[in-house]
């Protein structure tokens, strides 16, 4: 079984499920079901799987219950000989989204404290944002992602000692040695082709068949398109479109969505696809990159909504659409590709992984930051260049930020192929797996 980070998010719920109930959103096929149904068994003499997705396309049993006893009711109907009590019963509500009333529902169901109950959506994120009836402080939401890149590097035995020493490395701003950098550096080139979508991994592990890992990343991205068309019937086009649009996007020289591209039409603003736009982020299937007019901690403050860059939220998902089953290049760090948009992808994809708001900064006058994040610690911001190569000295706009005062940045990084670990003028040069400790 692949290790996931959020299984001890879920241990510690199920020891202790406090006043809220646990509802992992995330996009389909990232292993949500899976990892929730493999902990919460061990925890429970008694586990209640219903998948709201199933009921909608079979018996509806779930389609207007509003009540409590009614929600009891229609339980027991299915599995009415696991209801025991709180301490041993746990039902998962999957796919909670497809009835949105069963969200208002939580608060009481957990009042009543008749039962532990965890929940997991799709696309509960849109549901949250368009429920106006869910009282406030009765769900915890955490979001849940494709594996990391710490998560690939276990899924290829790669050891806890490696990953601690890595991290002691990158915090004493150290490199690895030769040998550890190679296998590191390699490893991190076929997470580039790979991604991390379980089955994907599992596919690749079990059958080093880049041929089958593709066919999973086709019918993953169908599966988003389908789940577009479903979602909105009038918008689902334009939906499919500007997901479609994102890889040839990014890999443009100005890497932001152009709305005029969308429908052809030379007035669209953003205003009049935002529908469309919250979907695809809501649902977690792309992620965002907001622009931001000053790079000043906190970086919410100056953030432009009408200028974006997308990125699909799995890069193994990007290389099949850009390379398909040719991934040479990508392995053997040939310079026949120009793969900045896949390295971009792939540190987009950590970054949100870790928590992080997605910004950047592009200013002609002093030239484009790829990533901005908000650095805590020093309530200031942190800078972040992605380099796909070795060649590490093509930037501007990073030293111009670094020198305003007015701006109060400590450093800024650039991460590169290189496995050395150096500093000059604040700008600190490391490695591109050193993302993972970000």
């Amino acid at each position: 079984m692949l290790y996931r980070k959020i299984s001890t998010t879920l241990n510690e719920y199920f020891k202790n499920p406090g006043d809220r109930i646990l509802c992992i959103d995330g996009a389909r096929q990232i292993g949500k079901t899976f990892i929730i149904r493999e902990t919460a068994s061990k925890h429970y003499k008694n586990y209640i799987e219903i998948n709201m997705a199933n009921d909608f396309n079979e018996d509806k049993l779930f389609s207007h219950v509003s009540s409590t006893s009614d929600f009891y009711l229609k339980v027991s109907a299915i599995a009415g000989d696991k209801l025991g009590s709180k301490d041993d019963t746990i039902i998962f509500i999957d796919e909670i989204q497809i009835y949105p009333q069963l969200l208002t529902l939580l608060k009481p169901l957990k009042l009543d404290d008749r039962y532990t109950y965890i929940c997991s959506g799709s696309e509960l994120g849109i549901a949250l944002s368009k429920t106006t009836l869910i009282p406030m402080g009765s769900i915890r939401e955490v979001k849940m992602y494709p594996l990391d890149f710490e998560e690939f590097l276990y899924a290829n035995s790669v050891g806890k000692e490696v990953i601690n020493h890595m991290k002691e490395c990158f915090n004493k701003q150290k490199p690895l040695d030769d040998l550890l950098h190679n296998k590191i550096l390699n490893l991190f080139k076929l997470y580039l082709c790979i991604g991390g979508l379980p089955q994907a991994v599992n596919t690749y592990l079990e059958t080093n068949n880049i041929f089958k890992v593709r066919e999973i990343h086709n019918d993953v991205m169908n599966y988003y398109k389908e789940d577009a068309s479903k979602y909105d019937d009038e918008n689902k086009l334009k939906i499919e479109r500007i997901y479609s649009m994102i890889p040839s996007t990014i890999e443009n020289k100005v890497k932001r969505l152009q709305f005029k591209m969308i429908d052809n039409d030379s007035d669209a603003r953003f205003m009049k696809y935002q529908d469309e736009f919250d979907y695809l982020i809501s649902s977690k299937i792309v992620l965002s990159t907001l622009a931001i007019s000053e790079p000043k901690f906190p970086l919410v403050q100056s953030l432009n909504k009408n200028l974006i860059k997308l990125y699909l939220s799995d890069v193994g998902l990007l290389t099949n659409t850009l390379y398909k089953t040719n991934i040479g290049a990508i392995l053997q760090n040939k310079n026949i590709l120009n793969l900045g948009s896949v390295y971009e992808t792939v540190v987009a994809q950590e970054l949100s992984c870790h928590g992080h708001n997605l910004y950047y900064y592009d200013r002609k006058s002093v030239g484009e930051v790829d990533f901005l994040i908000d650095d805590y610690n020093d309530f200031s911001v942190l800078p972040l260049e992605i380099k796909s190569g070795t060649d590490i000295t093509n930037f501007r706009a990073l030293p111009k930020l670094i020198n305003d005062s007015n701006y109060n940045i400590k450093k800024g990084i650039v991460f590169s192929n290189n496995m050395e670990v150096s500093e000059k003028d604040n700008i600190l040069f490391m490695p591109i797996y050193y993302i993972m400790f970000i």
